[in-house]
């Protein structure tokens, strides 16, 4: 079975069309207009090996705001699509990222429960013209239309490239492990039944 899924969102600040890929390898084509996103989602597919399509035109004149949250809302619709009822998968994920002196962890459930904690101090309120919030941001949307449980901790850093970076790849290697089909599991990882 295919688990992919592609999504168009066109409002009067962005235009954005998504393919996303589950099973893939690690494969991205990015055109978001957004260069440091366009880096972290990047990182994204690779460590998660997911295949990752994304041609985003917002108004990044205004700032990075408006093309970020759409991106994180048409991941975390496609996300959810792509993984249909859920049945085998093991749904659980984790994964610790050192990035030099960061070390970031990232915790999902794919429990069709949406919510984001998020334990991070990033040091700079910028990284180039990106502004640092927007990570908030794009997580929280995503998780959200996703509909899962997003724990995301950074333990330490002082870089906050390093910090954010390794944030990206953690994500990445906790939704594959979570959305991995596990042979062992008959139907949908819950005592209730349905996620």
């Amino acid at each position: 079975m295919e688990r992919s899924a592609s999504i168009e969102r066109n409002t009067n600040e962005t235009q954005i069309q998504l393919t996303f890929d589950v099973d893939g390898e690690g494969q991205s084509k990015l055109e978001t207009g957004v260069p440091f996103m366009t880096h972290m989602l990047d990182l994204f597919a690779k460590h998660g090996q997911f295949n990752l399509t994304v041609n985003a035109n917002g108004d990044t004149e205004v700032d990075d705001h408006h093309t970020t949250e759409d991106i994180g809302i048409c991941l975390g619709q496609a996300l959810r699509e792509a993984l249909g009822d859920k049945r085998g998968i093991k749904r659980y994920g984790n994964a610790f990222v050192p990035m030099d002196e960061a070390l970031a962890q990232v915790v999902v459930d794919l429990s069709n429960r949406p919510h984001l904690e998020m334990r991070a101090e990033i040091p700079g309120q910028k990284v180039g013209t990106f502004d640092t919030e927007l990570v908030h941001e794009f997580l929280w949307k995503l998780a959200l239309e996703a509909r899962m449980n997003l724990h995301v901790i950074v333990h330490y850093g002082k870089n906050t490239h390093h910090m954010i970076e390794a944030v990206f790849k953690a994500l990445g290697r906790a939704l594959d492990e979570a959305t991995t089909i596990d042979p062992r599991i008959k139907g949908v990882p819950s005592t209730k039944g349905m996620l």
